[in-house]
């Protein structure tokens, strides 16, 4: 993969070889040259929702925080008190600006104990990849005096994301039964396939079940392929957005940016103003961004960002005006046809007072008026499985 190409080319992951012998359809998306589909969107869209897909995610940025105080600078950037995260768990959360405006949504993960650091415990952080550099430079812009080290995993690994109702079954196949089971929700551990060590986490970006897995780069086409025999779909970004559309994952650039802040954006559980562990007295946290996300957590929101679904034909698009008795009170972040529905579904700002479920709005599409409802977020919600951990 190429770590630091020319100005004005692609870069491409260890897979891109994989999707070019699969004839994936080729496209730019975030500076990386990326697969939109292989078969077909729907089609790769129904593999994630009725059996299992896989997603090349290694354009997403990777990057481990250790040292004796890898926590206390991971807290620093992060709205979220990741010391909570006991070894072998994840959370997701936002990094903020000084005025709360969100730089990034990220997850982190608190490695399993067996690669604790003599030093302090080990942190993978995952941002998006149009974000990538920028997150990794803040947090060391942020670093100060902190004896915190940290290690890029963007160029050395590749990272899959096997999503679906038999995602579980097949890794545990493939990885091991005893160890992939025992991976509850927003877990992660660690495997060993083929000698190589796998990093795993029980978390996606469509709705379903599934992991998502990072390997040394040069196993990254090993691993695709032992996928692809075991019967796993390729999936394109095309299928990746409508599936997290559907269970109305934000998209940062979409749905949430700079001039947004976690409460407007749904996202206020990301947000812990103090820290200390259940039970005992909080201690005020100290991190970028808390004292304007106190004043929003405790202001009333000038807009709010809700569900919105067609009640009649048409497809509501990003940058769609949202009215109400002809005027112009809100946009669509997100939009498109839902395969799983058969409507369009969309997510859009609007102000508080026409946020509450049932309201009936307007989207102009291209001129057009179409009716949409404010509905329960998400839009779907992969049926119960009759596993207590699924």
């Amino acid at each position: 993969m190429t770590d630091n190409p020319a100005a004005g080319t692609l870069r491409r992951t260890p897979l891109h070889d994989e999707h070019l012998r699969l004839g994936g359809r080729m496209v730019p998306f975030a500076g990386w040259e990326m697969p939109v589909q292989y078969s077909g969107i729907i089609g790769e869209h129904k593999a994630v929702r009725n059996a299992v897909g896989m997603f090349d995610v290694s354009h997403m940025g990777r990057f481990q925080y250790y040292g004796p105080d890898g926590v206390e600078l991971l807290r620093r950037v992060c709205t979220y008190d990741v010391g909570r995260l006991a070894p072998g768990r994840g959370h997701y959360c936002a990094v903020c600006r000084g005025d709360g405006g969100i730089l990034d949504d990220v997850y982190v993960f608190s490695l399993p104990a067996e690669v604790e650091d003599p030093v302090g415990r080990r942190y993978l952080l995952v941002a998006n990849a149009s974000n990538a550099e920028r997150i990794r430079d803040w947090a060391a812009e942020h670093k100060g005096g902190l004896n915190a080290r940290f290690q890029d995993r963007h160029a050395s690994t590749a990272m899959i994301a096997v999503q679906g109702p038999g995602a579980i079954d097949v890794l545990a196949d493939l990885l091991g039964e005893s160890a992939v089971a025992s991976l509850k929700p927003r877990r992660c551990g660690l495997f060993y396939w083929q000698g190589e060590e796998v990093f795993g986490s029980r978390t996606g970006y469509t709705g379903e079940d599934g992991m998502e897995l990072v390997i040394d780069a040069s196993m990254g086409p090993v691993l695709w392929r032992a996928l692809l025999e075991a019967g796993v779909q390729p999936c394109g970004l095309g299928a990746r957005d409508t599936l997290r559309l559907e269970a109305a994952l934000l998209l940062y650039g979409n749905d949430m940016d700079e001039t947004a802040n976690p409460f407007e954006v749904g996202l206020g559980w990301t947000v812990t103003l103090d820290d200390g562990a259940p039970g005992r007295a909080p201690v005020r946290a100290d991190f970028v961004g808390r004292e304007a996300l106190l004043r929003a957590r405790d202001a009333a929101p000038a807009r709010t960002l809700v569900c919105l679904k067609a009640e009649e034909r048409g497809v509501m698009r990003p940058g769609h005006a949202v009215l109400r008795s002809g005027k112009q009170v809100g946009k669509v972040t997100s939009g498109g046809h839902s395969p799983t529905l058969g409507v369009s579904i969309g997510m859009g700002f609007v102000p508080p007072e026409m946020a509450e479920e049932g309201t009936l709005l307007t989207v102009d599409v291209r001129g057009k008026p179409l009716p949409v409802r404010v509905v329960p977020r998400p839009f779907y919600k992969r049926p119960p499985k009759d596993e207590g951990n699924a």
